[in-house]
């Protein structure tokens, strides 16, 4: 019963929209549309249902009110754009299950971490260069550079809760934060919403290709790289300004690691094959969902990915 509020306020709301007498001018439809969108957006906030049933949910009732037809309801399954993100999400999956991306930011971490300052640069290093193939800022937060933060913090006794957040911790949380966000604008397949924008501009007149969107963000990418870790260091400014025993645990951590497998050198190989086609892939008219596509594949022949890991991956689908 204490959660019937999730349903509750999405719904109440939806409903209270729907009868408001449609403003002059405006289309019933679209009136009504606005409506399932709104209680669709609140109920995505409020999580009544998994985000999946909430936005399937929407779709039966935007039908039923005769908003659209069912045809018009199920056409953005055939987008490419939707297929290039669903794609590269299971690339990302691909890329965190063999821990390249774990291996790339100690190595980082061990090249460049006895300073605190160093480490933040290590953070976005790493952001940088794995973002162009997960297209998830959550994936890459979350995923990847989370559990290596939170291990090196709490290696340099710098835990949450305990009054000892601001040694380390909390400073190199801000650096991946910001870092994570810098780097979701940087690359066309570094965020969901980014093809998203790429298609809505197509449908204006304007084609923005892999190689456009990383010239535009390439300048700005790179300043905000280079300052964030700076700034935050006197704005948000650690404890801790020097340990070697970050670099000496990320020699240990690759230690037990071991040499990269065959499953990493393949996940590097459709990494560069990707990226190459990104990049250059217009010139013999090659899609970047074609691209995406053929990595996929060539992940799940090379049984890097198996169709359970492309299943299971509930937030692409």
């Amino acid at each position: 019963m204490t959660q019937l509020w999730r349903f509750f306020v999405p719904v109440v709301v939806g409903v209270g929209i729907w009868l408001i007498p449609v403003p002059t001018g405006m289309d019933p439809k679209a009136w009504s549309l606005f409506a399932i969108f709104t209680a669709t957006i609140l109920a995505l906030i409020c999580r009544p249902l998994p985000l999946g049933a909430v936005c399937l949910m929407s779709m039966v009732t935007a039908v039923l009110a005769q908003n659209m037809d069912l045809t018009q309801a199920l056409s953005g399954f055939g987008n490419p754009v939707i297929w290039l993100i669903l794609l590269v999400f299971f690339i990302a999956r691909a890329f965190i299950k063999t821990q390249l991306g774990i291996r790339i930011a100690y190595f980082f971490v061990r090249l460049i971490g006895k300073h605190t300052l160093g480490l933040g640069y290590g953070i976005v290093a790493t952001e940088l260069l794995i973002a162009p193939v997960i297209p998830s800022n959550g994936a890459r937060a979350g995923g990847i550079m989370f559990p290596i933060l939170k291990s090196i913090s709490e290696s340099l006794d710098s835990c949450v809760g305990d009054g000892t957040e601001r040694r380390v911790g909390a400073y190199l949380t801000q650096v991946c934060f910001h870092g994570n966000l810098i780097t979701s604008a940087m690359f066309l397949t570094a965020m969901a919403a980014n093809p998203m924008a790429q298609s809505m501009a197509k449908s204006v007149g304007i084609d923005i290709t892999w190689t456009n969107w990383f010239m535009a963000a390439l300048v700005p990418g790179l300043l905000s790289i280079i300052l964030i870790p700076l700034l935050l260091y006197f704005i948000y400014p650690p404890e801790v300004k020097h340990h070697p025993n970050a670099t000496r645990l990320a020699r240990n951590k690759l230690r037990e690691m071991g040499p990269m497998s065959r499953q990493e050198w393949i996940m590097v190989g459709v990494f560069i094959f990707m990226l190459f086609f990104w990049i250059f892939g217009a010139k013999w008219n090659i899609e970047p969902t074609t691209t995406a596509l053929i990595g996929v594949c060539l992940l799940l022949l090379s049984n890097v990915l198996t169709w359970e890991d492309v299943l299971n991956e509930k937030e692409a689908w």
